[in-house]
C-alpha cells in the first residue's frame, strides 16, 4: 500500500510541477521508475534466497542419527557405514516430509469417514528396502508359484545393505529359511547366527550331557541294534570316567582301543560312541520326540559349534538331524537352530550330503520324497528345474556313498575336483551332462572280515536278501521308481542290483521301480562269484571272511539261483545292459595279489561286455571326463533316457 501511494505521489508532483520539456520529463520519469523496480527486485531475490536457505536447514537430517535409529529394532551388534554420501538430496527428503503429512491426513480421514485405510500408505522406505519388504510378503502369500519366485529373487539379490539381510533373518518365516537354505551360494547373513553358547565350568564335559541324553531316551523293547550301541555309548563313558580317576588298565576285550594311559582320554572318541548311539536311536520316530523334549538339538547345536574342527563329529550332528527331519511335526524346532545352511558349504563332501540330505528332509515346498539314513541326493543339492529321471548308485565291498583322495569309490566317478585340497563341486561330470538328472546315492557298511567288533545280529543285516528288502523300503521312501531309471553298480552292489529288482518284480506295491528301470551298467560284478571269497575261505581261520564274502564264492548255491531268476526276469523285461570287466589283478594289503573279478565272472550273458585294462578298484574311476569308461557310461545313459532327456 506505501509503494502505491508513493507512485501516486510522484505522478502528482510531476503533475502540478513547472513547465519542462517533454523528453527531460520521460527520462526523469524512466529514472524514477528504474531505481523503484531495481531495489524491488533486488530485495525480493535477497528475501527468496534467505528463505530456501532457512528451509533447507530445517529440512536437513542427521543421517546417522537416522542409521542409529534403523539399528534399535535389531539385535545385531554388527558395525554400519554411516557415511555421509550415501544419504539422499533436498527432493527426497521433501518427499519423505509429504509422505508423512499425506498418511497422517488420510488416516485422519479413514477414521472420519469410518472406511479402512489403504496400506499402501503405511510406510515409506528406499525403492530397495521397499523391493525387500514386497518379497518378504509375497514370499508368505498362499500361492506357492509366488512363495518360490519370492524366495528365489531374495537369494539371488547380492545388492542387499548388512541390515536388509538381518531383517529377512528375523521377519521370514519357517518355509523362507528353507527355501534360502537350499538355494545356491546363499550368503549366510539371511540366517539367524546361533545363540552365544553359555559358561560352563571348568570341569565341564560334553560326554556328560550326552549320556545324560542317551539315559534319557527309551532303553526298553529296542531293536537289538540300537540296544546295543547304546549300552556300548555308556559302557565306554564309564570306563573313560574310571580311567580319569586312574583306575582302569585297559588292553583289549570292548574296552576302549586308547585306554593305554592313565593321564590322558581323548575326549572326542567318547563322544563319537555316544553320537553313534544317538544316530541309532534317530531312525526311530518316537524316540526323536524324545531328543527334541529333552533338548538334544540345543545340545548338539552346542557341540556342532565347540567341535568345529572335528568333522566326523559334525557330520554325526548332521545326520542325526537329517533323520529326525524325516518327522514333520519337529521341523520347526529344527530349523529354529538350523546349522544345515553352514553345513552346506563345508569344505568336506559328506558333511555338505549329509546336510543337503537334511535340508531336502525339510523342504517340503518343491520336494516330495523323503530321504531315510543311507540314501542321499549328489544332484541336484540345491531346488532347480523338475527332475525328469534319475541314476542310482550302488557301490560293493568296502564302498561307501562319498569316499576321496586314494580311496575314492563308485562315486568319485562324477565328482570333478577343483584342485588340490578343495572340495569337490556338486556339479558333477553327470550333472553337467545332463543336469535334469537326480543322482541319488546308497551307503551301506560291508566287511571283507569278521574281526571288527559289530551289533550282534549284524550277519543277519549283512546277507544280501536282507539288504535287498531294507533298500527297497528306502529308495522307494525317496520317489525312486516314480522317474524313469539307470542303475550304476559296482562290485557286489551289482549283485545287490539284481536281488532288488527280482524282489521288486514279485511286490505289486514295487511294481513303478522295475516299469521305469531303462537300464544297467556292472562294473565288475562277479554274477558267477570271486577268488576273493576263494582265497578268504581257505584261510577262514585266519581272515574270518564276513558274511558279505562268503556270499561271493564260486559255489553259492543262492549266488547260482540269483543269477538265473534275474537272467529270465531281465531277458522278459528287455532291460539294456553294459558290463565292464578288469583284466589286472589287485593289490589287497600288501601281501596279497588277486584277480577279483575274472572276465568270464563278469559276463552275465545278456547285454555289452566290455573288458577294460585296470584292476577292480579303479575300473570305476576313471581319470579323466574324456577317457573311455566315462564316455562309454554317459552314452549308454543318455541313450537309455533319450525320451526323457531329449537332445
Amino acid at each position: 500500500m506505501s509503494l502505491a501511494a508513493y507512485c501516486v505521489f510522484c505522478c502528482r508532483r510531476i503533475g502540478t510541477s513547472g513547465p519542462t520539456t517533454k523528453s527531460d520529463l520521460q527520462w526523469k520519469d524512466i529514472r524514477k521508475i528504474s531505481k523503484l523496480t531495481g531495489s524491488l527486485i533486488l530485495g525480493g531475490f535477497v528475501f527468496i534466497t534467505y528463505e530456501v536457505l532457512a528451509l533447507k536447514k530445517l529440512l536437513t537430517i542427521d543421517t546417522q542419527a537416522v542409521q542409529q535409529e534403523k539399528l534399535k529394532s535389531y539385535i545385531y551388534l554388527n558395525t554400519v557405514s554411516l557415511d555421509p554420501s550415501e544419504s539422499q538430496g533436498l527432493t527426497y527428503k521433501a518427499r519423505k516430509e509429504l509422505h508423512k503429512i499425506v498418511r497422517k491426513i488420510l488416516e485422519t480421514e479413514a477414521k472420519i469417514l469410518r472406511r479402512p485405510f489403504d496400506e499402501h500408505f503405511s510406510k515409506f522406505a528406499e525403492d530397495h528396502e521397499r523391493a525387500l519388504w514386497v518379497l518378504l510378503k509375497r514370499s508368505q502369500s498362499e500361492d506357492r508359484i509366488v512363495r518360490l519366485q519370492a524366495v528365489q529373487q531374495l537369494a539371488e539379490n547380492s545388492h542387499w545393505h548388512d541390515y536388509q539381510y538381518r531383517t529377512v533373518a528375523q521377519a521370514c518365516d519357517q518355509r523362507t529359511v528353507i527355501g534360502l537354505a537350499r538355494s545356491k551360494d546363499i550368503d549366510l547373513r539371511f540366517f539367524l547366527p546361533p545363540p552365544p553358547l553359555p559358561k560352563v565350568k571348568d570341569d565341564y564335559a560334553i560326554e556328560d550331557e550326552l549320556r545324560l541324553l542317551l539315559v534319557s531316551l527309551p532303553q526298553t523293547d529296542l531293536e537289538q541294534c540300537v540296544q546295543y550301541f547304546t549300552s556300548l555309548a555308556l559302557r565306554e563313558s564309564s570306563q573313560t570316567l574310571a580311567a580319569q580317576r586312574g583306575g582302569l588298565w585297559c588292553f583289549g576285550g570292548n574296552g576302549l582301543p586308547y585306554c593305554e594311559t592313565l593321564s590322558k582320554v581323548p575326549s572326542e572318541t567318547v563322544e563319537l560312541f555316544c553320537l553313534q548311539a544317538l544316530v541309532q536311536h534317530s531312525k526311530v520316530s518316537t524316540h526323536c520326540d524324545k531328543i527334541e523334549a529333552n533338548g538334544g538339538l540345543q545340545l548338539l547345536q552346542r557341540i556342532y559349534q565347540l567341535r568345529n574342527d572335528s568333522a566326523k563329529i559334525q557330520r554325526n550332528i548332521i545326520r542325526i538331524i537329517g533323520n529326525m527331519a524325516l518327522d514333520e511335526r519337529l521341523h520347526s524346532s529344527i530349523v529354529r537352530g538350523c546349522i544345515t545352511a553352514e553345513a552346506m558349504k563345508s569344505p568336506h563332501v559328506i558333511q555338505s550330503s549329509h546336510a543337503s540330505r537334511a535340508l531336502a528332509n525339510l523342504d517340503r515346498e518343491t520336494v516330495q520324497e523323503k530321504y531315510p539314513d543311507g540314501v542321499y541326493v549328489l544332484h541336484p543339492q540345491y531346488r532347480i528345474k523338475p527332475i525328469k529321471a534319475d541314476v542310482l548308485f550302488i557301490h560293493g565291498l568296502l564302498g561307501a556313498a562319498f569316499k576321496t583322495g586314494d580311496n575314492k569309490t563308485l562315486i568319485s566317478l562324477w565328482m570333478q575336483r577343483l584342485s588340490k585340497g578343495k572340495r569337490f563341486t556338486v556339479n558333477t561330470w553327470l550333472a553337467s551332462d545332463c543336469p535334469s538328472l537326480r543322482i541319488v546315492s546308497v551307503e551301506y557298511d560291508t566287511h571283507l572280515s569278521d574281526w571288527k567288533t559289530k551289533c550282534p545280529i549284524e550277519d543277519h543285516r549283512k546277507s544280501i536278501a536282507y539288504r535287498s528288502n531294507e533298500l527297497l523300503n528306502k529308495l522307494r521312501a525317496a520317489g525312486v521308481g516314480d522317474r524313469p531309471l539307470v542303475w550304476v553298480s559296482h562290485s557286489m552292489g551289482g549283485l545287490l542290483v539284481k536281488k532288488m529288482l527280482v524282489d521288486a518284480s514279485k511286490n505289486p506295491e514295487m511294481d513303478k521301480i522295475v516299469n521305469n528301470t531303462r537300464g544297467i551298467i556292472f562294473y565288475s560284478v562277479p554274477h558267477h562269484g570271486s577268488q576273493l571269497a576263494e582265497y578268504s575261505m581257505n584261510a577262514r581261520y585266519l581272515l574270518f571272511p564276513s558274511v558279505e564274502v562268503k556270499e561271493l564264492s564260486t559255489d553259492s548255491p543262492a549266488l547260482k539261483e540269483l543269477n538265473d531268476d534275474f537272467l529270465s526276469f531281465a531277458k522278459d523285461k528287455k532291460f539294456p545292459v553294459l558290463s565292464f570287466a578288469e583284466t589286472l589283478p589287485t593289490h589287497i594289503g600288501s601281501m596279497i595279489k588277486l584277480h577279483v573279478v575274472p572276465v568270464d565272472s563278469a559276463n552275465l550273458g545278456i547285454g555289452d561286455l566290455i573288458p577294460v585294462e585296470v584292476n577292480h578298484l579303479n575300473i570305476c574311476k576313471p581319470k579323466k571326463k574324456d577317457t573311455f569308461l566315462y564316455q562309454c557310461t554317459v552314452k549308454f545313459i543318455q541313450d537309455a533316457l533319450a525320451r526323457e532327456l531329449g537332445s
